[in-house]
């Protein structure tokens, strides 16, 4: 998805529902440049996610988009709503030693919901191809499932999963705002 509000303030977002921002709406206009012919976009429920769907929907010349819950970002507990700088204070060494707060969503849910997401998507499509817009948690946890290293994700940057043989394979990383210098006018 574009930039939300959080992610310009550097707050954890988790299954919090913030807009997007006037860049992370030009962002989803200039992605949309970047994707050919789809047969279908699916997004999470989440606002941010949503907009950015209706979006590309919108300058690719297609509707609906079609919304899952199971898109949805991982729930992040007691963070959700706090920068790092907070995190840091209230939860001295949580970070560097890779522990989290009480509410965070395990792994195996993430998992459980992301794979039950794609497999919708793949039985709807009956090998077509869509644009799936969700949320860096769901794609890390994709990619983890699929034995790729962990690298952090920008707004609208993706990964191709591809369906073979009744399972599910990772393609290239894509990065659909590469060498775009998008800027907000001001305004007044």
């Amino acid at each position: 998805h574009g930039q939300s509000e959080w992610n310009a303030a550097g707050r954890w977002q988790g299954q919090a529902d913030p807009p997007l921002t006037d860049l992370g709406e030009l962002q989803a206009t200039h992605a949309a440049q970047s994707i050919g012919t789809v047969d279908a976009v699916f997004c999470s429920t989440l606002q941010r996610a949503q907009r950015t769907a209706e979006i590309i929907v919108a300058a690719l010349g297609m509707s609906p988009v079609v919304t899952l819950d199971e898109l949805v970002e991982r729930h992040a507990g007691d963070w959700q709503g706090l920068t790092r700088a907070e995190i840091d204070v209230r939860y001295p060494g949580y970070l560097a030693e890779h522990r989290r707060p009480d509410g965070w969503e395990s792994d195996e849910d993430v998992s459980a919901r992301a794979w039950a997401a794609l497999g919708a998507i793949d039985r709807w499509l009956d090998g077509g191809e869509a644009v799936v817009v969700t949320h860096g948690g769901i794609i890390y946890q994709v990619e983890r499932d699929l034995g790729a290293p962990f690298e952090r994700i920008s707004n609208l940057g993706g990964r191709w999963v591809d369906s073979v043989d009744g399972g599910f394979a990772l393609g290239d990383r894509l990065e659909l705002l590469e060498g775009a210098e998008i800027t907000v006018p001001n305004q007044i």
